[in-house]
């Protein structure tokens, strides 16, 4: 475990012009973080390595998003930490540490960059079965939270490296790290070409949606690391045999992520859902599957697996990547569906 130095220059809350404290950012701080711990605690995220519990109880993530932004109506609303209205700051800082999404970076209307739901995080984190002494790369900076998060866990900031193609993000999280006490090595870079300067790795784990899995990554891996990824709408774990081969299921949960920027990556797409019934349409699991197989079966053809298998969760899916290419496949890999992932 790390001993890094938090919440540096937050405690003691501000005062107005009779000296009087308006509110102790500290100490709502850890009473507003040791509340969310319980509360992923209850949810089980990190009960395949509960040493999550300690880091999550010690980083603080409100030094990690000085901003967000909220669904209002007509668009978005900002929350500031630095709001002249007290009842406003202590709203950002109670948001900070609510079990949910934050958008972080907008553009032209449009979400860029977010800091993931805690509890995701912590589920992502167990299931990516880091050790002491591993090397570690992040796919995709965003705040630089979970960075930290991961820094704090090892104890030694120079076996985590976080890319990022957007600078400004890598700034971003530069600062934030920085005021957090943390120092992880931060790269601006397509995050699908790894980080080959920096390798190898024994864990990388993406926090961006992707459509195929870059085969840079497996060649900047040792042989038995672990890949954790978001792909169309769930999170695979594989087990890296060499740089040329990779296996590994999906866990049973959700996930939705900012799709990865950089390269030659064409978005997912749709097709039309003419003749599926509307509960398949409105189902997440068969829109799992419409995602994951979109290059292989039209949707009719989707829908009839479907209801064949039963409606699938997402854990008996599963990825391969050989030399030959990559593919999705149902219940075993050498079994009778499989599917090209392209992208």
């Amino acid at each position: 475990m790390g001993g890094h130095a938090l919440d540096k220059g937050d405690a003691g809350g501000r005062a107005d012009a009779s000296g009087t404290v308006r509110s102790d950012r500290a100490g709502l701080a850890a009473s507003a973080r040791a509340a969310l711990v319980r509360e992923i605690e209850l949810s089980g995220a990190w009960a395949a390595d509960p040493v999550w519990r300690e880091v999550f109880a010690a980083v603080p993530r409100h030094l990690f998003v000085p901003y967000y932004f909220v669904g209002a109506v007509g668009g978005y609303e900002r929350r500031w930490g630095e709001s002249p209205d007290p009842a406003e700051r202590e709203r950002w800082l109670r948001g900070a540490y609510a079990d949910i999404p934050l958008a972080t970076r907008m553009r032209d209307g449009e979400l860029v960059s977010s800091s993931s739901q805690p509890s995701l995080m912590a589920t992502m984190l167990a299931e990516l079965h880091i050790e002491d002494g591993d090397r570690v790369l992040e796919i995709g900076a965003g705040t630089g939270y979970n960075a930290a998060l991961i820094a704090h866990r090892l104890g030694d900031d120079d076996l985590v490296t976080t890319v990022d193609l957007d600078p400004e993000i890598t700034e971003s999280a530069r600062r934030h790290l920085a005021a957090a006490g943390y120092r992880p090595v931060v790269v601006t870079g397509d995050g699908a070409r790894g980080v080959p300067e920096r390798a190898p790795f024994d864990r990388i784990i993406a926090t961006c949606a992707l459509t195929s899995v870059p085969r840079a990554w497996l060649a900047q891996c040792r042989p038995g690391a672990r890949i954790l990824t978001p792909l169309a709408t769930g999170l695979v774990v594989l087990t890296v045999r060499d740089a040329g081969h990779a296996e590994g299921r999906f866990l049973y949960t959700p996930a939705y992520f900012v799709p990865l920027r950089g390269g030659d990556r064409p978005g997912p797409g749709s097709a039309p859902l003419g003749g599926v019934p509307h509960r398949a349409r409105e189902s997440d699991l068969f829109r799992f599957l419409l995602a994951l197989t979109r290059a292989s079966l039209d949707p009719q053809e989707a829908y009839a697996l479907w209801e064949r298998e039963d409606m699938p969760q997402r854990d008996r899916y599963g990825i391969t990547v050989g030399e030959s290419g990559q593919w999705a496949w149902l219940d075993d890999p050498e079994g009778p569906y499989a599917w090209p992932l392209t992208g």
